[in-house]
């Protein structure tokens, strides 16, 4: 827990407002991309998502499914052991396509 709280610092300092937090840690693919698009589906457009994983894969799958849903991925990092994909929800459901 110590680690994600640095994040939460830093948030923080940044004046970035509260994100929905999801917890992907001791999930392996696809896992913690199942958890975030079922976090996401009660969602609106908009909102920031922090996932927190232990699987380094998380970095590079969480991405590719925003991308493919329409989703944006602010950023990116990683900190001993825990990676952390920040992500807003988009509004590629909107329109009928």
């Amino acid at each position: 827990m110590q680690k994600l709280d640095s994040f939460v610092k830093m948030r923080v300092r940044q004046g970035i407002p509260d994100p929905v937090v999801v917890d992907c840690r001791r999930l392996l693919c696809p896992l913690p991309v199942i958890r975030v698009q079922d976090r996401v589906a009660d969602l609106a457009p908009g909102t920031q998502i922090e996932a927190v994983c232990t699987d380094p894969g998380a970095l590079q799958d969480i991405p590719a499914w925003c991308r493919i849903n329409g989703h944006t991925v602010l950023r990116t990092d990683s900190k001993d052991g825990e990676y952390l994909v920040v992500m807003r929800v988009g509004g590629a459901y909107e329109g009928g396509g």
